[in-house]
């Protein structure tokens, strides 16, 4: 498996002139789980975004290292998953079509094919179903399984059990345990069960500056 890295030096981001979060630096590596935590609003799944690529900072870099060699972001796609309530699903899609179209772009782990994969849904009699007549737990639960069963080094996850019950989060901490060893795994989460087996924290509120001194100084 890569020896991934993601090195922050100075990160901020602000919409207009608010600054979401700044000042952040923090290195993440492969085979430790990483929880980035605070209250709804806060700004987790916006520093997720920065850290999957899909999002530029406002300050500071951010490097990805794959065995000590620099990845650029453009490629950084190739080395992650991401399971995220924003995501969006093909509606149009059966699960089958659905399955054969994700792993067009990503490798199934060892061990894992389609037939796997549908069982560890637990779903044999929805193959061929359209996404659409999923409820917001099936759907959830697929976002989860695509992303855990996808042979990348980095698996990123924000809020993963919304919309999962007793037994849905259940399954959810058995993925963690059957997938997550050995890869990067940041999981952005206000909910203590989703994180609490975490190595490391990280919490936003801690990189929430107010510039005070320039407020005042405008407002004089």
């Amino acid at each position: 498996m890569d020896n991934m890295q993601i090195i922050l030096e100075n990160i901020g981001r602000r919409f207009n002139r608010d600054w979401i979060f700044r000042g952040i630096d923090y290195s993440f590596t492969s085979g430790k789980i990483y929880a980035i935590l605070g209250p709804n609003g806060s700004g987790k799944s916006t520093l997720l975004q920065v850290l999957n690529g899909s999002l530029s900072p406002s300050a500071g870099t951010i490097s990805y290292l794959n065995d000590g060699k620099e990845i650029n972001i453009e490629e950084v796609y190739q080395y992650l998953s991401l399971a995220a309530p924003y995501l969006e699903l093909i509606e149009d899609f059966t699960l089958n079509e659905m399955i054969d179209f994700h792993f067009k772009f990503k490798t199934y782990k060892a061990g894992i094919d389609k037939s796997k994969l549908i069982g560890l849904l637990a779903m044999p009699e929805s193959k061929n179903k359209m996404i659409k007549y999923f409820s917001s737990g099936m759907k959830q639960r697929l976002k989860l399984a695509l992303a855990f069963c996808a042979d990348t080094p980095m698996l990123m996850l924000d809020e993963p059990t919304s919309n999962l019950d007793t037994q849905g989060v259940d399954w959810y901490l058995n993925l963690i345990q059957q997938f997550a060893k050995n890869r990067l795994t940041i999981i952005c989460s206000n909910q203590e069960h989703e994180y609490r087996f975490c190595d490391e924290r990280l919490s936003i509120t801690d990189f929430k500056r107010v510039e005070q001194k320039s407020e005042v100084n405008d407002s004089i």
